[in-house]
């Protein structure tokens, strides 16, 4: 898989047990982006995918030991923001409606 113009510090490890799509992605999830959007943008020139479906990849492979093994400090920042984000969202659907 090519990077396009979108520049990432990635290069594939044969001997993880992810493949390279996989790894790609925790790739693409180390950088920062400075403009709303870019992320989307880049999803879609790598992946092909839609937002919504690369997301569900990626908690599938975040959920993974190999994912873990592979860079355990992204995939645990990861995990915490997912928990934190579910967290939100259920205070906000158990709050009472004024």
């Amino acid at each position: 898989m090519a990077a396009a113009a979108i520049e990432l510090d990635f290069e594939y490890d044969e001997s993880s047990e992810l493949d390279e799509r996989a790894q790609l992605m925790l790739a693409l999830e180390r950088q920062w982006w400075k403009y709303a959007g870019a992320k989307e943008q880049a999803i879609r020139e790598l992946f092909g995918l839609s937002s919504a479906n690369y997301y569900q990849l990626l908690n599938a492979l975040i959920d993974t030991d190999a994912a873990l093994a592979y860079d355990p400090m992204l995939v645990k920042r990861l995990r915490r923001l997912r928990t934190t984000r579910h967290r939100a969202r259920t205070v906000r659907r158990s709050a009472p409606e004024a």
